[in-house]
């Protein structure tokens, strides 16, 4: 049984030109599957070059709330058309980040409702990016949301958690469960139901202690899932299993 990472960025500049290196020791580590996050056409191209070689690739697409400043009304209609691809399984990674100041909220919004409408239109399920705007978020997902979805790198409250899963989303932990000032993620993630977990790296930010500070990979998910087996008291062999099960039941 093996591991998957449900957020990916294989096809950023950073990575993308290692990407064959990069898999070869994911595999060797023990991921089974790996969801590549694309934010742009230029990355879904790539990914759709990285699938036609190694079929345990999945792929999302969609805008990140950071990269809307620049982004034209072309932008978002050529993006409507790529994630109705069939090789495409979900819309993301979209959402609301009010921790930096290069887009407004207003923008942001938008472009959220925008691409959560997408989703409902083609029936897939959506990625969640949530910083610093966990009310908003969780209200526009209340107005506009009518597809399942992983809440990624969770890192909020049990009472937001368990309002999200209401909600029919998952919650994704990656790298910062494992970190020694990780505050209360550790009990979070305790006390959610094993049926609405995930794990992620989101490579190639948030590696995992003990590799902090280094350029982050898929290969390095064991030490979430070591650390989240620790925290569930499950096995590695049963937790893994779990994660594989909820991943089925989102994409089918």
């Amino acid at each position: 049984m093996g591991m998957i990472d449900t957020h990916a960025h294989l096809t950023c500049d950073e990575l993308y030109e290692q990407a064959d290196e990069i898999l070869a020791r994911a595999k060797a580590a023990g991921l089974e599957r790996i969801l590549c996050i694309c934010l742009n056409q230029k990355e879904v191209e790539r990914a759709f070059a990285l699938k036609e070689r190694y079929n345990w690739i999945d792929i999302a697409a969609g805008f990140h709330p950071n990269d809307l400043y620049d982004l034209s009304e072309q932008d978002f209609q050529g993006m409507e058309q790529i994630v109705r691809d069939e090789r495409i399984i979900a819309v993301g990674e979209i959402g609301l980040d009010y921790h930096w100041d290069d887009v407004d909220k207003e923008t942001q919004k938008k472009a959220f409702i925008r691409q959560m409408e997408l989703a409902n239109t083609i029936q897939k399920p959506i990625l969640i990016h949530m910083r610093d705007a966990t009310k908003d978020t969780l209200d526009l997902c209340r107005q506009y949301k009518k597809v399942p979805g992983i809440l990624h790198c969770f890192s909020g409250s049990l009472e937001t958690a368990l309002e999200a899963i209401k909600m029919d989303l998952y919650i994704s932990v990656g790298g910062p469960l494992t970190f020694k000032n990780a505050r209360g993620l550790p009990q979070v993630m305790a006390q959610l139901p094993l049926h609405r977990i995930m794990t992620e790296t989101d490579c190639p930010y948030l590696t995992p202690h003990p590799y902090r500070g280094q350029r982050n990979e898929p290969m390095y998910m064991v030490h979430t899932v070591q650390k989240l087996a620790e925290i569930t008291n499950l096995s590695v062999t049963a937790l893994q299993e779990q994660l594989k099960k909820n991943y089925e039941q989102l994409f089918k």
